[in-house]
């Protein structure tokens, strides 16, 4: 594995985080709080695991410009900038609400996991869209 290879593995991290949150979700949903707990605890790992490899990989390589043009280019910006404000706020939230729930304050954790949920789940899915767009649809990405 080269530093190249760094995005698609970052893509299969927030596709995974995504399908570990959505499992999850069923899970509590069904009253199956073990499971749920051990989903939710992955993903987290999961989402950890991508982190130090976007680092790893910008501190290497710096910032990859976008190259579509036109609608696509500012469909691409709106993606960006809302992923990027939004992930922002995930590990406070996640860590706030996992360490709720580990601690067994599940009206605190369930008034918080509201809001965490999908702002988490919005990143993971949007991180797969914007490597899509920059690495296999952006010409002249790499």
């Amino acid at each position: 594995m080269t530093i190249h290879d760094l995005p698609l593995l970052n893509a299969a991290l927030n596709g995974t985080s995504a399908v570990l949150l959505l499992t999850g979700f069923y899970l509590i949903r069904h009253k199956r709080i073990a499971q749920h707990r051990a989903f939710m605890i992955s993903a987290l790992v999961s989402s950890a695991l991508f982190l130090t490899s976007y680092l790893i990989y910008h501190s290497q390589v710096g910032s990859v410009r976008f190259g579509g043009t036109g609608f696509i280019r500012t469909v691409y910006f709106g993606i960006l900038v809302s992923h990027t404000v939004l992930a922002v706020a995930v590990p406070p939230l996640a860590v706030i609400t996992l360490s709720r729930g580990l601690a067994r304050r599940f009206d605190r954790h369930r008034r918080i996991a509201r809001w965490t949920l999908p702002v988490w789940l919005y990143v993971s899915v949007t991180g797969v869209v914007i490597y899509l767009m920059l690495y296999q649809v952006s010409p002249g990405a790499l």
